[in-house]
């Protein structure tokens, strides 16, 4: 039998993934590409024969998605796999429109193909949109249980964005030096860098078999700190999904998080606080409708500023996070809340000052206008990214990134830094959670 040729469409993540756990020693497919979108200048580089195995020994091209259409009449494909997250549905279907006008099928595979089962117990946070909060509720949850004196390992899901792909086949993060060893991106660094604060350990990467090895040698429980809205690569024993009542309806209209908000064991609802409350009573009627046996948490986002006298009164450049901002669709992130809050006399419009790729996100991103994404793939972005700050004429620069900015770049004014987390009241509920799981595990508390 002839083998099924095929193309894996992704962004550096999901596609990877899929590839090595479904296609990799598969001899009935051959995978002659993929193809790469939303993250700048991930194509171009090809996955490497290190990680493509016996049947692949020159490594598979990843190509840019816009030139799908002629890649599945050169290698006559059969079948092309959508492999990336966080996209409304008539984006997906636009894209299963353009494939199968092309002649081949499309797949989206699922979690009883790609889930790989952990030896520990797994609890995964995942979300329905990027910008949910996903990470501060995973890291209390670790904290939580490191606090009991179990050891925990957070393990993010993917972002192999640097040029040489055979360096992050396996990652492990419990250091500053550690985030230089593998040239982390900005966006990187927002995920890690506050599980290094804390003193706990992060794996990520590109093989996730490997990465499950590494971590159970260390590790009594894995936290699996979902990525845009994907579902998770490991089997969960604790499904928690992250609902955003900022965005309303959004858990049943963008994939693949409506199958988090469906599969969950329980759903946050999150940012209660500052949501408006008809809001929040469509988050809860939709998990009713599709999902009535899920444990149900209002949550509140706390965002606190260091140093809130600096913004009182003054003009000030907000910096948010860039995912939230940009894929995640947010006009705001906890970097305008805290600005507004601590009494900004004036929140400036970033887009006069920006230079090279910074502008082409926003032309990209043309909702956004009164923060500026902290867009750092590459070194040249985040110089970029740097001399937009720095061209800015404002007073104060107001940071609501998760990371400290100036580690990354030299801001020449006064910089004010937003952290956001779980307040105590959710505190206690993640508490009570934990505990509960911890008994259907066979663990004392």
């Amino acid at each position: 039998m002839a083998k099924r040729k095929v193309i894996i469409m992704g962004a550096a993540g999901r596609d990877f993934h899929n590839f090595n756990t479904v296609f990799r020693d598969n001899k009935n497919y051959e995978v002659v590409c993929f193809t790469a979108t939303q993250i700048p200048s991930i194509e171009g580089r090809v996955y490497p024969p290190e990680l493509s195995g016996p049947l692949y020994p020159k490594g598979i091209p990843i190509h840019a998605e816009s030139e799908l259409p002629k890649l599945i009449k050169k290698y006559d494909v059969d079948e092309v796999v959508l492999a990336y997250s966080d996209l409304p549905y008539d984006y997906v279907m636009h894209r299963s429109a353009i494939v199968n006008a092309a002649g081949a099928d499309f797949t989206l595979l699922g979690p009883k193909q790609t889930m790989l089962k952990s030896k520990k117990p797994v609890v995964a946070v995942c979300a329905v949109r990027t910008g949910c909060g996903k990470s501060q509720v995973s890291r209390k949850i670790f904290e939580i249980l490191a606090k009991k004196g179990y050891k925990v390992v957070s393990i993010r899901h993917p972002m192999p964005y640097d040029s040489d792909l055979t360096t992050q086949i396996c990652q492990r993060f419990a250091s500053y030096e550690d985030l230089d060893k593998y040239n982390c991106t900005i966006e990187e660094r927002e995920e890690y860098e506050p599980y290094i604060d804390m003193g706990g350990v992060v794996y990520a990467g590109v093989d996730y078999g490997e990465i499950l090895r590494q971590a159970e040698k260390e590790a009594d429980f894995i936290i699996w700190d979902g990525g845009n809205n994907d579902f998770p690569f490991y089997k969960p024993d604790l499904w928690i999904t992250i609902a955003d009542p900022h965005r309303p309806g959004h858990e049943l209209s963008y994939y693949p998080g409506e199958v988090n908000f469906r599969a969950a064991d329980v759903v946050i609802i999150n940012k209660v606080n500052t949501a408006e409350k008809e809001n929040i009573e469509v988050v809860k009627r939709n998990i009713k409708n599709v999902n009535p046996d899920a444990e149900v948490i209002e949550a509140v986002s706390e965002v606190k500023a260091e140093n809130p006298g600096l913004i009182k009164g003054k003009r000030v450049l907000v910096v948010e996070d860039g995912p939230t901002v940009t894929h995640g669709g947010m006009g705001y992130g906890a970097g305008l809340i805290a600005a507004q809050k601590h009494g900004a006399e004036e929140v400036v419009d970033p887009r006069p000052f920006a230079v090279g790729s910074i502008v082409d996100t926003f032309k990209k991103y043309t909702h956004l206008s009164k923060v500026l994404p902290a867009m750092g793939y590459g070194k040249k972005q985040v110089k970029e990214l740097e001399e937009t700050i720095n061209n800015a004429d404002v007073d104060v620069v107001v940071s609501g990134t998760p990371i400290n900015l100036s580690r990354v770049v030299k801001v020449n004014k006064p910089l004010v830094r937003v952290r956001y987390g779980v307040d105590e009241s959710t505190e206690k509920k993640l508490l009570t959670l934990v505990e509960g799981f911890l008994k259907t595990q066979g663990f004392s508390n």
